[in-house]
């Protein structure tokens, strides 16, 4: 059973829960636990779950609405991750509110460009640069989570540096992506369930199978966008 979500009450504490001895009034509601199924869970994890349920299913629709989504589930998440020590996790947020407005800014120029939303393949060699980006990202994270005493480094690092990637393709709107976020999901699941985060991980459980069923959706979009060969006549003979 978790505990670390309870307000702290002195100064000296590291948490941001606590600002001059009393605890601050957002954080203290995202604190709040409430009991489901013989488990306590905090309202936190609640939002959490809600937003990124949104988040998902509207990227599987691929509605630019899954920005505004995305942006609120990640400052929620963010602060049950800090909570967590999971700090590559916590920061990693806050990157993807930047990248989610820089995607939505994105997708919304191309759809006031085009009568329907465009989709993009990838290559063998974009695939192994990010790959290799993936890498280097996650073991400098590594070594500066060990710096910080942070919660199972090598994991939280690889999350956060798939992530990054995975994110960075969805701006793009590259199938290639869901098999990044699948990646992610695999991860993280374990992590959280460990870390006391049922309800998260139930969530992650739950982006799996929507990120399978949008890299499958997509496939079919971009399969029906593709441009119709026309054969000539007398190879039809």
């Amino acid at each position: 059973m978790r505990s670390s979500w309870k307000a702290r009450s002195t100064v000296w504490d590291w948490s941001p829960y606590a600002l001059r001895g009393k605890p601050m009034d957002l954080f203290s509601i995202l604190a709040t636990t409430f009991s489901l199924a013989g488990v306590t869970l905090a309202v936190g994890d609640l939002l959490g779950f809600l937003t990124g349920l949104a988040c998902v299913a509207l990227t599987v629709r691929a509605h630019i609405g899954n920005f505004a989504a995305g942006i609120l589930n990640s400052a929620i998440l963010g602060l049950v991750f800090f909570d967590q020590r999971l700090f590559a996790d916590a920061s990693l947020q806050i990157v993807f509110i930047a990248l989610s407005v820089q995607g939505w800014v994105q997708w919304r120029a191309r759809s006031s460009q085009q009568a329907a939303p465009t989709f993009r393949a990838t290559s063998t060699k974009e695939q192994l640069t990010l790959a290799a980006i993936a890498a280097a990202i996650g073991l400098g994270l590594w070594q500066m989570l060990v710096h910080l005493r942070g919660t199972a480094p090598p994991i939280d690092a690889l999350i956060t540096a798939l992530s990054l990637c995975a994110q960075w393709q969805l701006n793009r709107r590259q199938i290639s992506s869901w098999s990044w976020w699948i990646a992610v999901d695999l991860i993280s699941i374990p992590l959280y369930w460990s870390r006391g985060l049922y309800l998260i991980a139930i969530l992650y459980g739950v982006f799996l199978a929507m990120c399978v069923q949008g890299w499958r959706h997509w496939r079919r979009l971009l399969a029906a966008s593709a441009p119709a060969v026309v054969l000539p006549r007398e190879s039809l003979t």
